[in-house]
């Protein structure tokens, strides 16, 4: 749970800045670039030894739907949305996580949604969007896109290693991040500007912070934190970034946003995080040993 505390207040810090300094360039090269730059990180780390070929290429297909197709919808979203509309928009991955879990275990935790659709509601607290924009349709459409995509392959990958108990998930990791660069990259080699392309010191040092930190180390983080807790907390992390992403908007990049929603919003999610945990110790607490009681005597 604490790596995905972690990873949670980082990645509040990336919206603003993909807003600020990124959303002018093409979303394919953006992605493509990030996911290359976590590819170097854990190349070093990757062992392919022993790796049976079918999970090494599930694997990379995990990477590109979770990681390629994912940021591809989600960079590109920015174009049609502020930083906050991208942030409140993923309200809805912790539903796309619970029906993928129950799709796959074929069963239905209620505990869990519950704890789910009660963080959906602190995160709507926080902020509302203005419905009447043209724009918020598409960028909605496009950031559902997203979500489908990251929801899958958290679900999707914990299923893959549950068989893989004996690799570790430090030398698989840069197979992920391979099929995402595939995923961006054979795109963004059509629809990159390459003749006008051109970035200042701001964008560079954003797309590395962003590539080695929020992607790389984040990521690998993320799913080794996801196949530590069910799905009901593993939603609800998807959640907690929101809240954060708009405190981090507030206090740093001078984005306007409403002090008591936040605060209240930011509380009913940490109640549902509460309630999500408390089911979790009492289901994995076995019940007490019934008295075996006296045989009837003839």
């Amino acid at each position: 749970m604490l790596y995905l505390l972690i990873v949670s207040l980082v990645w509040a810090f990336s919206f603003g800045l993909i807003k600020g300094q990124l959303s002018g360039l093409d979303a394919n090269f953006v992605a493509a670039v990030r996911l290359l730059l976590s590819f170097v990180v854990f190349l070093p780390f990757l062992r392919l030894r022993g790796i049976p070929s079918k999970l090494s290429l599930r694997l990379g297909i995990t990477g590109a739907v979770q990681y390629g197709l994912m940021y591809v919808a989600y960079i590109y979203s920015f174009r049609y949305l502020q930083a906050y509309e991208v942030a409140l928009f993923t309200i809805f991955t912790p539903i796309y996580v619970t029906l993928f879990n129950d799709a796959f275990r074929r069963r239905l935790h209620m505990v869990s949604l519950l704890a789910t659709l009660l963080a959906i509601v602190g995160t709507a607290v926080v902020q509302q969007a203005n419905l009447l924009r043209p724009e918020l349709v598409r960028g909605f459409l496009i950031v559902q896109a997203s979500n489908l995509c990251f929801a899958f392959g958290q679900i999707y990958y914990k299923e893959l290693l549950r068989g893989h108990k004996g690799h570790s998930d430090l030398h698989l990791f840069g197979l992920l991040y391979f099929g995402g660069v595939l995923a961006a990259g054979i795109p963004a080699v059509i629809t990159t500007p390459w003749a006008s392309l051109s970035l200042n010191q701001s964008q560079i040092l954003t797309l590395l912070y962003l590539g080695v930190i929020s992607s790389g180390v984040c990521f690998f983080l993320w799913n080794v934190g996801a196949r530590k807790v069910n799905a009901g907390g593993l939603a609800i992390f998807n959640n907690l970034k929101i809240p954060l992403a708009v405190a981090v908007s507030l206090l740093v990049f001078g984005e306007q946003a409403n002090v008591p929603r936040l605060l209240i919003g930011g509380g009913i999610v940490l109640a549902a995080l509460a309630l999500n945990e408390w089911y979790v110790r009492r289901a994995a607490t076995p019940p007490p040993a019934s008295t075996p009681q006296p045989a009837a005597s003839d």
